[in-house]
């Protein structure tokens, strides 16, 4: 659907689905090459624009491997899924982290799944588009972060570094130059520390929020591997002990 895409609705539409030009242009790729990949016309297709358009179709596994095959390409060893959303098990794991605002990333730092906990602190995701869905592209373009980040410019620093490492393999996919080259038009900042090329790990890290109605939150900052293969990662705020953290949360939740 076009709001899953990061589009506006705009007037009603005679097929539900994205258009072909709008499909060409979330991928990154020109809409005459896109119409002809559409129309089977002999034309050389890379993995990295596969890639690209299995993000924006939200494949799923043996829909990209079918994509794979139609383009007579051979099959990553290491396919990730890019599906939608995550697994009800899952997502019951995100539910049960009870105060601990925590969410569900891809690759790309896109945010498929948040429990209530993370929505009282970033905003409501479900009425986000899928660029403010992207933490990279909020934490650097929404005011709402720089005001909720205490140290907004190590936050920020941090985040670039792991997203430059998790997307490491897609260096040359259509859908990350673009997406790369939007950011260093709507941020200086990350225009400037983009091309330094640092790179940081998942290592723990306290991060302090000023919530406008909780006030000072204290977090320590974790990151998990999500263990099936997908490239998903699971991070979680948990409340600083000896603070009161904790408490300002279940007040927050309970307003």
């Amino acid at each position: 659907m076009p709001s899953q895409a990061g589009l506006p609705a705009g007037q009603r539409r005679r097929t539900p689905g994205l258009r072909r030009e709008e499909v060409a242009q979330l991928a990154g790729i020109g809409l005459t090459w896109y119409t002809w990949l559409e129309q089977g016309r002999p034309i050389r297709v890379s993995a990295q624009v596969l890639e690209s358009l299995s993000r924006v179709l939200l494949l799923d596994r043996q829909e990209r491997l079918h994509l794979y095959h139609l383009a007579n390409q051979a099959v990553p060893t290491d396919m990730p899924e890019y599906a939608g959303s995550v697994s009800p098990a899952l997502q019951h794991v995100l539910d049960s982290l009870r105060l601990c605002p925590s969410l569900v990333v891809d690759q790309c730092w896109n945010v498929l799944a948040w429990n209530k906990e993370a929505c009282a602190l970033f905003g409501d995701f479900a009425r986000m588009n899928a660029r403010m869905r992207n933490v990279v592209w909020a934490v650097f373009t929404e005011p709402l972060y720089k005001k909720l980040l205490v140290d907004w410019e190590a936050n920020a620093k941090a985040l670039l570094g792991r997203f430059r490492a998790t997307c490491g393999k897609l260096v040359d996919d259509p859908w990350l130059v673009r997406f790369v080259g939007e950011l260093k038009e709507q941020s200086e900042e990350f225009a400037l520390w983009w091309p330094l090329h640092e790179i940081q790990g998942d290592a723990e890290m306290l991060k302090r929020l000023d919530h406008p109605a909780a006030g000072f939150l204290d977090f320590e900052v974790s990151l998990f591997d999500v263990a099936d293969g997908s490239g998903l990662k699971l991070i979680a705020h948990t409340p600083l002990p000896g603070t009161e953290t904790a408490e300002k949360m279940h007040s927050l939740l309970n307003a």
